[in-house]
């Protein structure tokens, strides 16, 4: 049985969370994936299926989805207060962490040593993706023409067709082949006219919450108030607010946005500063996006990484409040629940992408092809906790490089 229905503790969800955003390595697929091992096979918090919308529903919004997904199952399982408090817990160590690392990159001039750690830790990142995305996937691909959606929907990132497309162009596909479907059989388009005002509302929420939401209006205010190379607090707020609020996918789309703002445009950071803080958001357990954190720092310290953290974050715990209570409303709706299919099935179809890339660039030898085939037989045959599996990987790879 799923505990989905049931009010949790915030206390058990707070413990999880900050738990997960210690041992999460591997950027948001294998977040994802632990997040689907731990909370919908072994706690039953939800079903696979409302675990599969609450995906489709983060990666179809800015900000980093990982971090929306822990705040949509917070706000699931505990209200108001387990939004805030899944979000935050999950962002919270990581922020720590990365803090402490541009500490002693500010005190040392340079990065500490992190090689050995993800040498051990990839290669089990990958095999706790390909165990969710078969869990995932058999709960997603409902049919045939979700198949197809799926392999299409592959072939299009290989071919490297902007992500948000191929979310949203999907989701309107298979909505619109199921709409065509029920008015041959004689179905009214009901469904049709709940999305309609499902989305009516939401963008009217939006445009409330987020008015400067144009890439114009806080771009143009904070650079007319920039006069140095070191930047206010409330401008670079400004800054990291905007870019939390507009940026889609990976961390490499977010390296793009921030060296528009923070390299080319206001001249705050070097290039050379900019790529060393998005290795470390990448390299890092928890979300790619405390690479703000790590950019705070270097800017203005201490306060500095704070008011970054809350500036790129903020967005995301704003739009998941205003989009989190219509995720019911649009299961709902016959037209909207078949666009929130084809948003899952092309949301598993861009992990599978993931996966694959990151392992041709982690299973390259022996050992870690070892490591690989062993964690996958304890996870698939003894459903060992993925969180013990990463940390084992993490030891076994620093005993590697030692030697």
């Amino acid at each position: 049985m799923s505990g989905e229905g049931k009010r949790g503790s915030l206390k058990e969800l707070a413990f999880f969370f900050l738990r997960l955003g210690i041992t999460a390595f591997g950027g948001p697929a294998a977040h994802i994936a632990i997040m689907e091992d731990e909370l919908v096979r072994r706690r039953k918090w939800l079903s696979r299926e409302t675990f599969l919308d609450l995906l489709g529903a983060s990666s179809v919004i800015p900000g980093p989805s990982s971090s929306e997904l822990a705040i949509h199952i917070g706000y699931l399982r505990a209200g108001w207060a387990g939004l805030f408090i899944g979000g935050a817990c999950f962002i919270f160590p990581s922020a720590m962490i990365v803090g402490g690392i541009a500490w002693a990159y500010v005190r040392f001039g340079h990065l500490p040593a992190v090689a050995a750690l993800l040498y051990g830790v990839k290669p089990v990142v990958i095999v706790v993706i390909l165990q969710a995305l078969w869990g995932l996937g058999r709960t997603a691909v409902k049919s045939m023409a979700l198949a197809i959606a799926g392999l299409i929907c592959v072939a299009l990132n290989f071919a490297q067709v902007n992500v948000l497309l191929i979310l949203f162009g999907m989701g309107a596909i298979h909505a619109g082949i199921q709409a065509l479907s029920r008015r041959r059989t004689g179905n009214q388009a009901a469904g049709a006219l709940t999305f309609v005002s499902v989305w009516r509302g939401a963008r009217a929420g939006l445009a409330r919450v987020f008015p400067w939401a144009g890439a114009s209006g806080v771009a143009s205010g904070v650079a007319a108030g920039v006069t140095t190379m070191i930047p206010g607090m409330w401008p670079m707020f400004l800054v990291f607010l905007r870019i939390g609020s507009v940026v889609f996918g990976s961390g490499y789309v977010l390296l793009a946005f921030l060296r528009a703002d923070l390299v080319v445009h206001r001249a705050w950071v070097t290039d050379a500063q900019l790529v060393d803080a998005v290795a470390i958001g990448q390299v890092t357990p928890g979300p790619v996006f405390t690479t703000a954190t790590f950019l705070g720092y270097l800017l203005r310290g201490p306060a500095g990484a704070v008011a970054a953290t809350v500036g790129i974050f903020l967005p995301a715990f704003i739009l998941v409040a205003i989009s989190g209570p219509f995720l019911p409303l649009l299961r709902r709706s016959a037209t909207a629940g078949a666009f929130l299919d084809g948003v899952n099935v092309a949301s598993l179809a861009l992990m599978a992408v993931v996966s694959y890339q990151l392992g041709r660039s982690s299973i390259v030898d022996g050992p870690t092809i070892v490591l690989a085939i062993v964690s996958a037989w304890l996870l698939f045959r003894y459903r060992i906790n993925s969180a013990w599996l990463v940390l084992g990987g993490a030891l076994i790879g620093f005993a590697a490089r030692l030697q």
